[in-house]
């Protein structure tokens, strides 16, 4: 398998297709070695338009999404991200390529502890892996310019617009979760007490754990 053709195709049969037209974005896909984060009986599906599994029932998200929702955020040199969901740690280090510093949480040890050792393989410094179930309230910092939903959730939580820094961006695809399609949305905080709200597309990806109720639904 010819990697770098594989990664190439990726990017301009699918992500660029996709209005994905960034070029810091198309670059960072094309930097970052999407084939280290997925298990060695996927390596050849690395680059494919699917959402490849990672354990514990979690899954990738596809190429095409990864593109919209780094180019919906574009995080900037000088900016802090928070991301729900490391799941593989791909698109942690995507975003750590764009931003300064990423908070990236994960509710399950194990995928916590591969995404770590393989940001730390590739010398992603600029990732804090922290272990914590993001339903719950925690010590999150204040002012994150930018804050990731790696899954679906039925509403964006109320706690965590307010950790948006005002002209701070969230991105989230939302809705009911047992429907086919949901809804990927940009939010911006542009003041102490309004955001506004931008419709990007119709999706579907897994939901974040906890977010929603029977937790026996939860597979992020």
């Amino acid at each position: 398998m010819n990697l770098q053709e594989a990664r190439s195709n990726m990017i301009e049969q699918q992500v660029r297709p996709w209005d994905v037209l960034d070029q810091r974005v198309l670059d960072v896909l094309a930097s970052v070695p999407r084939e280290e984060f997925v298990s060695q009986e996927h390596r050849a599906l690395a680059f494919s338009d699917y959402q490849l599994p990672i354990g514990f029932g979690q899954t990738m998200l596809k190429p095409i999404i990864e593109g919209r929702l780094l180019q919906a955020l574009a995080p900037q040199v000088t900016e802090s991200v928070l991301e729900i969901g490391a799941g593989s740690g791909y698109l942690s280090a995507c975003l750590a390529r764009m931003a300064a510093k990423v908070d990236s949480l994960e509710i399950h040890p194990d995928l916590a502890l591969s995404a770590q050792n393989r940001l730390t393989e590739l010398a992603v410094s600029n990732v804090t892996l922290l272990e914590q179930d993001a339903a719950a309230e925690w010590d999150a910092q204040d002012a994150y310019d930018a804050i990731a939903f790696g899954g679906a959730v039925e509403q964006v939580p109320e706690y965590y617009k307010n950790k948006m820094a005002i002209n701070g961006r969230l991105f989230a695809v939302t809705g009911d979760t047992k429907q086919p399609m949901m809804e990927a949305l940009l939010m911006t905080r542009i003041s102490e007490t309004e955001w506004t709200t931008e419709s990007l597309f119709e999706t579907r990806v897994d939901p974040l754990v906890n977010f929603s109720e029977p937790a026996s639904a939860f597979v992020f």
